[in-house]
């Protein structure tokens, strides 16, 4: 008899951990990319004394669109739990990738980082 076990593995500065949810920025991503004006996101968790970790969402908007913050996060509200939508929704031109084109979210919590006066 064969027995099969499956893992399922996310790398873990990848996983959020918000209020003690887990929260996958990837199911956050997926969201947003249904969205119709929106190009390109990426999802980071920012430390928070409170909550542990929030998700912040990093967009480009698709040429010519105009993307506001604030309908994009009802989008999320939508389609997301309570926990899983995103606290701050910053727009961008463009993401930080790697040369094999893959997101440096590593970037994005460094930006956020220094935004929040953190030094690396």
């Amino acid at each position: 008899m064969r027995t099969a076990i499956f893992f399922w593995s996310i790398a873990s500065k990848d996983l959020i951990i918000s209020n003690g949810m887990n929260v996958y920025p990837r199911m956050i991503e997926e969201v947003l990319y249904r969205h119709p004006d929106i190009a390109d996101a990426a999802v980071v968790g920012e430390p928070h004394r409170l909550h542990g970790e929030l998700p912040i969402a990093f967009v480009v908007p698709k040429p010519g669109a105009q993307v506001d913050p604030a309908q994009v996060r009802d989008w999320c509200r939508e389609h997301l739990g309570r926990h899983e939508i995103p606290r701050r929704i910053e727009l961008c031109q463009d993401l930080p990738r790697n040369a094999a084109g893959k997101i440096l979210k590593r970037e994005l919590r460094r930006q956020g980082e220094l935004e929040r006066g953190v030094d690396s």
